[in-house]
């Protein structure tokens, strides 16, 4: 790794002005994408401004159907809230099925959202849950969020703080995980809302999460795993790699679709 300088935030004030006075610094949080670069030497933050001490961006609170989830808030503690439990089963079902016990317990929500990586599971559910990302400068809606792969609509130095969704009628999450890594191959995140069928879907696309209009529609006339069965997706807009060709891929998104809406009932 290359030389750097650690900086412990006590608020998101201090975060932002640490980051704005250091043009090569980088938040961190659970650091699960951010270290693995700089070891391997493909990142070299001048600083490091560690967000994990930050007491307002961890938690989270369920009013109603009402959710806020801090953006600095593990991935445990996500799979094991019994207040989230009650209104959206299926995002803690999501939190549990990321990578081991360490990543669980470091990683946080807004570092796997903030980086966009293709095969991340949380974007799914963000944009299935039709999300909105809140930063320390403005509030930014899901199908805005997500630009390309490992790209988003934040600026620079923007951080997220939190998430906010109103729970779903419905939802349901099923992928089909790299066996070493657990990262998806590709996952299905649907749900059902007071505004419609939401089909999103995370480890497949070459240009990152997306939705499927097509399956949406299917569902809105009928929620059942059988509307999606027969809906196909192009697999041009797939990826092909040492893991699954962009065909095969193509018929994951139909086979977890089915998957994701059998659990949610």
């Amino acid at each position: 790794m290359y030389a750097t300088s650690y900086h412990r935030a006590s608020s998101v004030g201090e975060a932002v002005n640490l980051r704005a006075s250091h043009d090569e610094g980088r938040y961190v949080s659970g650091g699960m994408t951010l270290i693995a670069t700089m070891k391997q030497r493909l990142a070299a933050p001048s600083d490091l401004i560690d967000l994990r001490h930050i007491a307002d961006l961890r938690g989270i609170s369920v009013e109603g159907r009402s959710v806020r989830i801090g953006a600095a808030t593990p991935h445990a503690d996500v799979a094991g809230s019994a207040a989230l439990r009650t209104v959206c089963p299926a995002l803690c079902h999501l939190a549990g099925l990321i990578g081991d016990p360490h990543v669980r317990n470091m990683g946080t929500i807004g570092g796997s959202v903030a980086n966009n990586d293709p095969a991340a599971d949380y974007p799914s559910a963000v944009l299935a849950l039709n999300a909105t990302v809140v930063t320390d400068r403005r509030e930014i809606a899901a199908d805005d969020f997500f630009l390309g792969m490992f790209d988003t609509a934040l600026e620079e130095a923007e951080m997220i703080t939190a998430f906010r969704f109103e729970a779903p009628e419905k939802a349901g999450y099923a992928k089909f995980p790299n066996p070493a890594s657990r990262y998806a191959i590709t996952g299905v995140f649907v749900a059902k809302t007071a505004g419609g069928a939401r089909v999103a879907v995370t480890g497949a696309g070459s240009s990152g999460v997306f939705r499927v209009p097509e399956m949406e529609a299917a569902l809105l006339s009928s929620w059942a795993p059988e509307s999606v069965a027969n809906v196909s997706v192009d697999p041009a807009q797939l990826m092909s790699d040492l893991h699954a060709t962009a065909e095969y891929r193509a018929n994951l998104v139909r086979v977890m679709a089915k998957r994701a809406v059998q659990a949610s009932l």
